[in-house]
């Protein structure tokens, strides 16, 4: 009999108190309390992952009812513990502890509209949808990149403020999926090498994945593996809870390494016919099924019902945070007022009045001096100016630091021999580096930036998406932006990844094309507490073409750089350059939509400034690359592109209009919308949402087009741009 046959036969015969007497509760009945509303909420949504919550329910319910330190009232207090689910498919797990332990906004009416359009138990946990959700996971493996992030900043920020004010641990549950994505084995190798001894991963080792038992794809030994990498590792069956409890206290007393404790659990547990299978890891465990869970659990209740003894103690155990919290406050208030205001000032993610001001100073000297640097030296010399001032920066390269030019003089390197270095050695790691500026940013009280080639973002995608759909600001330095890079060919000349990051939703993609603009985005990009920001820099020299005048230029996203007032415009390229003709004016977009996420600027408030420059009169006509524009119409015409909104949401696309889920096109756009057509053929291309016929917009406010609805003439009669001319990467 194997491991999980024991398990199973083990637990099969254990009897639960149908009978429950408070003020004591088994911690089986209260995992229980999670099994239930997990299959409850996915068989509901007819949609979910029961099978995840219900095996690490035991896991979980002593992890917070032991260790974790937190307080419901106050989620932001900032000396709680991070926990963070790596597995975000199993979100039911995280949205049940929230409920149960009293999260305000996390009701049980939010659970009975698990994955539905508008609710805060999205598919998977998004950040800033409830508090209680440290971070957005989903993708495999990111949970785990963050979690290092998250133990470096308590690091960092312990060693500045004292234990008094900073000490507490990282959490994170991961599965076997995120231990077999690569970013998972990147994480596990940085956080082994600096030693990050308040991270513990609580290892869901259930042994299965969607196609079936994991012997189907791998041989890895986990526990050898993380011993390898530096981990402290421990293995218990993660359905006895004294044995849990047993690992994790030893956990915690392990301080020069992170520590990882394998949790063998059965997927499922509770279902009779069903556990210990992949037919629990991403369905509905159908109605029979939960039915029969019941009795094998003893859990007599109807669904979403929680008896209110086991009820009281989950929300006893939400209120002990209070205490702790409280004390901290104490200590926070008789901090020096120099050290309190500093500490509040990290945590709130202000900047310090000296940087505005250095920067401002900066750009003097480099109007006097006009240097031909490249921007890649343009950025260092920026932040050379910029990090003394500014001790929340946290800077790090994926072992470029010499190409990236991210270093500076005043920065020491983080490691086990320094906790409190501000500048990260990540290795050639450009995944689990993006990853872990994201946790670093979600701790808060400090700002990360680590850099890499562009090239290599195809590698740091993922997380970098991810940094744009939670809004936090993390801050990408991208450089050898071009086939300027040099003799390293093909494979390392960036072609198609500027228009594919301007594609992103929230992201700032900024490319600089002279010193004080690089100092200028650099002042934007750490100003921006609500997006990440891609600085992307060139490896060749580049001519001074800037002056220092008053404000931040780009900030505006395109402006007049030459010519005179009353002269008609042309389109700017990456320099005045070639072809400047006299008399005529050169319209200089670093942000706009020449070549920039004008989406940015449009959402906030700035969208005439990309068709209006500064003292034009007449109107200027900016055509979008491709990607940005098929992007923007999407946007227009679909809500549920707008990042935040409907992601995870299964209901989204139904509820949306009773679309046809088969053609990917809601009803509204087939039908032309509520006032049903305009009288010409309105399908739909698979890639553009317009009328094949006349080529007007199609929405679900109707048809742009034709008839009596809105039209602009000169654009709407027009025809789609050839594909070829479409593509054509955009100039400079």
């Amino acid at each position: 009999m194997g491991v999980v046959g024991m398990l199973r036969a083990n637990h099969k015969n254990r009897q639960l108190p149908h009978k429950m007497t408070a003020p004591t509760v088994a911690p089986r009945d209260m995992a229980n309390a999670i099994r239930a509303l997990a299959m409850d909420a996915v068989q509901q949504a007819d949609s979910g992952h029961p099978g995840m919550p219900m095996g690490m329910a035991d896991v979980a319910t002593v992890l917070f009812s032991k260790f974790l330190k937190f307080d419901p009232t106050d989620p932001h207090w900032p000396d709680r513990d991070r926990f963070i689910l790596s597995a975000g498919h199993g979100s039911m797990l995280l949205y049940s502890l929230l409920y149960l332990t009293g999260y305000a906004d996390m009701t049980l009416d939010e659970l009975k509209h698990f994955r539905q359009l508008g609710s805060k138990t999205a598919g998977h946990p998004e950040y800033g949808h409830a508090t209680g959700i440290e971070t957005t996971t989903g993708p495999l493996g990111q949970g785990l990149g963050n979690s290092v992030g998250f133990a470096m900043a308590e690091r960092l920020l312990r060693a500045r403020f004292g234990e008094d004010i900073v000490s507490h641990f990282t959490y994170v549950i991961a599965g076997d999926g995120c231990l077999m994505e690569g970013i998972g084995q990147e994480a596990v190798a940085l956080a082994g090498h600096l030693g990050l001894g308040r991270l513990i991963l609580l290892y869901d080792n259930n042994s299965i994945t969607i196609d079936g038992s994991t012997s189907l794809s791998t041989s890895d030994d986990h526990l050898k593996r993380f011993t390898a990498a530096g981990w402290h590792v421990q293995a218990v069956d993660g359905h006895d809870p004294d044995a849990v409890t047993r690992a994790i206290r030893k956990a915690q007393k392990v301080t020069d390494k992170p520590s990882m404790i394998a949790c063998k659990t059965i997927i499922g547990y509770g279902a009779p016919h069903k556990q210990g299978t992949a037919a629990t890891h991403g369905s509905p465990l159908g109605k029979d099924e939960v039915a029969a869970a019941r009795v094998q659990l003893g859990w007599p209740y109807p669904p979403f019902e929680i008896p209110e003894p086991i009820f009281t103690a989950w929300r006893k155990i939400g209120a002990k945070g209070k205490s702790p919290r409280r004390k901290w406050v104490k200590r926070h208030a008789a901090m020096a007022a120099e050290d309190r205001a500093e500490f509040d000032r990290r945590m709130k993610g202000d900047l310090p009045k000296a940087v505005e001001d250095a920067i401002a100073a900066f750009k003097k000297k480099l109007e006097s001096d006009k240097p031909s640097w490249a921007t890649r030296k343009s950025s260092q010399e920026t932040l050379e100016v910029v990090n003394p001032l500014l001790p929340d920066a946290v800077g790090g390269s994926a072992d470029l630091t010499g190409s990236n030019n991210t270093n500076t003089k005043t920065l020491k390197s983080q490691g086990r021999s320094d906790p409190g270095g501000h500048y990260v050695h990540y290795g050639i790691r450009e995944h689990a580096m993006a990853a872990c500026m994201n946790g670093l940013a979600l701790h808060g009280g400090v700002i990360p930036y680590g850099g890499t080639f562009l090239t290599f973002t195809d590698y740091c995608r993922n997380s970098i998406r991810l940094s744009a759909m939670m809004g936090i600001r993390v801050i990408y330095v991208m450089t050898h932006d071009s086939i300027g890079l040099g003799e390293d060919g093909p494979t390392h000349q960036p072609v198609e990844h500027l228009p594919s990051l301007r594609a992103i939703p929230h992201l700032r993609t900024m490319r600089p094309a002279d010193a004080i603009e690089t100092a200028e985005c650099w002042q934007l990009a750490l100003e921006s507490k609500t997006a990440p920001t891609v600085l992307v820099l060139t490896r060749q020299n580049l001519p001074a073409i800037r002056t220092a005048t008053d404000g931040n230029l780009c900030a505006k996203g395109a402006y007049i750089l030459a010519g005179e007032p009353a002269s008609p415009v042309r389109r700017g390229a990456r320099s005045l350059g070639e072809g400047r003709a006299a008399g005529r004016r050169r319209l200089h977009a670093v942000l706009g939509a020449v070549r920039g996420p004008g989406r940015w600027l449009s959402e906030r408030g700035h969208g005439r400034r990309r068709h209006r420059a500064r003292g034009l009169r007449g109107r200027v006509r900016l055509r979008l690359g491709a990607l940005a524009r098929e992007q923007r119409r999407v946007r227009r015409h679909d809500g549920l592109w707008r990042l935040g909104q409907g992601f995870g949401s299964l209901q989204a696309f139904r509820n949306y209009s009773g679309g046809d889920r088969t053609s990917g096109a809601p009803a509204g756009w087939l039908n032309g919308g509520e006032d049903g057509g305009t009288g010409c053929n309105q399908r739909l291309r698979a890639h553009r949402p317009q009328c094949d016929a006349c080529h007007h917009g199609v929405g679900p406010q109707g048809h742009r087009g034709g008839g009596d609805q809105r039209s602009r003439p000169g654009r709407d009669q027009r025809p789609p741009l050839p594909l070829r001319q479409r593509a054509r990467p955009l100039q400079g």
